[in-house]
């Protein structure tokens, strides 16, 4: 398939709990940043929509091709459906821009489907 580009998005506000944010929280730095991209594809790769959709912060948008998904249930929701259809999935995620509580990232995966 071709890459596709998310954006996972973070508020400028403080963390209300541990639960509602996982470190690193912003302001990001390259370090940082790429620390948080790292720990969302491992939680990719795991195919556990409840655990990905932790990864990422309640108000994230992402947008992946036409289709576009704001907050963890529509993230939840989303990744099932994907996991579903593509099997033996494989993700690789770096960093493509950040800003103090912003990350872009690029990736590419690879699967199959029963075809």
């Amino acid at each position: 398939p071709p890459p596709t580009t998310a954006i996972m998005s973070t508020t400028d506000q403080a963390p209300t709990t541990t639960e509602e944010y996982k470190p690193p929280v912003p302001p990001f730095t390259q370090e940082t940043a790429a620390q948080k991209a790292r720990l969302a594809e491992d939680a990719w790769n795991s195919q556990d929509p409840d655990k990905v959709k932790m990864a990422y912060t309640p108000d994230s948008v992402w947008r992946n091709r036409d289709t576009f998904v704001t907050g963890r249930e529509e993230i939840r929701n989303f990744l099932q459906g994907k996991w579903d259809r593509e099997q033996e999935y494989r993700l690789i995620k770096e960093v493509w821009a950040y800003t103090d509580n912003k990350i872009a990232v690029r990736f590419a995966y690879e699967y199959h489907n029963e075809e």
